[in-house]
C-alpha cells in the first residue's frame, strides 16, 4: 500500500488487544506490513511458502490471516471500509436495498469433484458465485458453491446471511431465476422485498438492465 492508502486503511483496523490493555505479547511484524502480504499473496495466487523474503515469514503471515478469519475480523475490516465509502458518497453506512447475481465460473482441473458441477444453462463445467451488492456495487454477501446448484437454493441461503448482517436491507433486485415460492418464503420471513428486473421479449443482444447492471459490473471486476 501507499502512504495515502494506508492513511485510509489504518483507521478501521481492529485494535490489538494488547493496546487494550487485554495483555499480550507484541507484535513481531505491523499490520501494514502483513496486510501487504496477504493482499500479494491474493493477488498473485502463490503458495503460502513462496512467499518473497520481502514479507514476513510465510507462516507467520498465514497465522495472521487466519486469526483474522477465524473470529471474524476481515468481513469486519471489510464492512468498516465499505461503510466508509458510502459515507463519502452522500450514502448511509448501511444500505437499505441490494442486488443479488450469480456468476458460472470454469475450474481448473485441480478442483475436486465435490465442489464443481455442470452449469447446462452456461455450459460451464466448475462453479458458481453468489454475490449480493449494495446500490454502489459494493459487496454485501459472498458464497460459492458447485456450478449446478440452482439460484433459488442458494439464493435461500445467501440471503438468510446477508439479512442478518445487514438489518436495515429492505429491498432486493434479482432476474426472473430467483422466483418462485421457496425464495419468496424466505425473503418474506427475513423482511427484504424481492424486485424482479425482467428483460422485456423485444429486446435483441446486449442491453443494460436498470439494477440489475450495477452486479454485472462487480463480475467484470472479479473477471
Amino acid at each position: 500500500m501507499t502512504d495515502a492508502e494506508w492513511a485510509v486503511v489504518r483507521p478501521p483496523l481492529p485494535v490489538p488487544g494488547r493496546l487494550r490493555g487485554r495483555g499480550g505479547q507484541p507484535e513481531a511484524y505491523g499490520h501494514r506490513a502483513m496486510l501487504d502480504a496477504v493482499c500479494y499473496r491474493a493477488d498473485d495466487g502463490i503458495r503460502r511458502r513462496a512467499m518473497p523474503a520481502d514479507f514476513p515469514p510465510w507462516y507467520q503471515v498465514y497465522a495472521f490471516f487466519r486469526h483474522w478469519r477465524d473470529h471474524g475480523l476481515v468481513s469486519e475490516f471489510h464492512d468498516r471500509l465499505r461503510g466508509r465509502v458510502r459515507e463519502e458518497a452522500g450514502r448511509d453506512a448501511e444500505p437499505t436495498a441490494g442486488v443479488i447475481d450469480s456468476q458460472s465460473v470454469k475450474a481448473d482441473s485441480v478442483v475436486g469433484e465435490d465442489s464443481r458441477g455442470f452449469d447446462s444453462g452456461k455450459t460451464v463445467n466448475g462453479r458458481r458465485r453468489y454475490v449480493v451488492v449494495d446500490a454502489l456495487g459494493l459487496l454485501l454477501g459472498v458464497m460459492a458453491t458447485a456450478a449446478d446448484i440452482g439460484d433459488r437454493a442458494a439464493a435461500k441461503v445467501l440471503q438468510e446471511r446477508v439479512a442478518k448482517a445487514h438489518h436495515r436491507l429492505e429491498l432486493v433486485w434479482a432476474d426472473v431465476g430467483y422466483t418462485g415460492s421457496p425464495v419468496e418464503h424466505c425473503l418474506a420471513a427475513l423482511a427484504p422485498a424481492l424486485a424482479i428486473v425482467k428483460r422485456s421479449d423485444d429486446m435483441r443482444g446486449f442491453v443494460v438492465l436498470p439494477r440489475r447492471w450495477i452486479v454485472e459490473r462487480l463480475f467484470v471486476h472479479l473477471m
